[in-house]
């Protein structure tokens, strides 16, 4: 799905979640901030790893939530070496700590902290943080291209778009 779809969909629109690796922060950022500014709900039903958990950070609590199938994995950010290995960039690790509310920093903070290793959010700890989707957002949810009661068709994210202007620091938007 292209995201010039996404900044034309009309306000009370969702988009689900399903499976998302994450990729580079800069992307799911400049992603983020035009579904701010569409109203669009986001609704979590599925793997959201990597970059793609700065969703938490910056669409709205009450435009987003997930369901009892959604997980959370987060891990620091990292860059390739001249020799394509991942190296930990302190940078663009503080760049994506900065993007998550205070919950989620304390969540990951209790657990040693952003480090090469995924550190996977669900169930009670996810809902604490993430308000569970109410029936009708999870029938939707289940079935993407299906319209629900409403007349709103939920849309999926899988992959973040290759073309986005990236943030300031260049680290932390070539980051993963």
């Amino acid at each position: 799905m292209s995201l010039a779809c996404a900044v034309a969909a009309p306000a009370g629109a969702e988009i689900l979640i399903g499976s998302d690796a994450g990729g580079m922060i800069g992307d799911y950022v400049a992603r983020y901030q035009r579904v701010r500014q569409t109203g669009e709900r986001v609704v979590i039903d599925g793997t959201c790893l990597s970059a793609c958990t700065i969703v938490v950070g910056m669409i709205p609590r009450d435009r987003l939530c997930a369901t009892r199938n959604a997980v959370l994995g987060f891990h620091a950010a990292w860059v390739p070496d001249a020799a394509g290995r991942r190296v930990t960039s302190a940078v663009a690790t503080q760049a994506l700590w900065g993007l998550y509310p205070s919950g989620v920093r304390q969540w990951i903070a209790r657990r040693g902290g952003l480090t090469p290793n995924m550190l996977m959010m669900q169930g009670r700890e996810l809902a604490a943080i993430v308000p569970p989707c109410d029936g009708a957002a999870q029938r939707v949810a289940a079935s993407p291209r299906q319209t629900s009661a409403t007349g709103r068709q939920a849309r999926a994210y899988r992959r973040a778009p290759s073309a986005i202007t990236a943030p300031a620091v260049a680290e932390a938007a070539m980051a993963r």
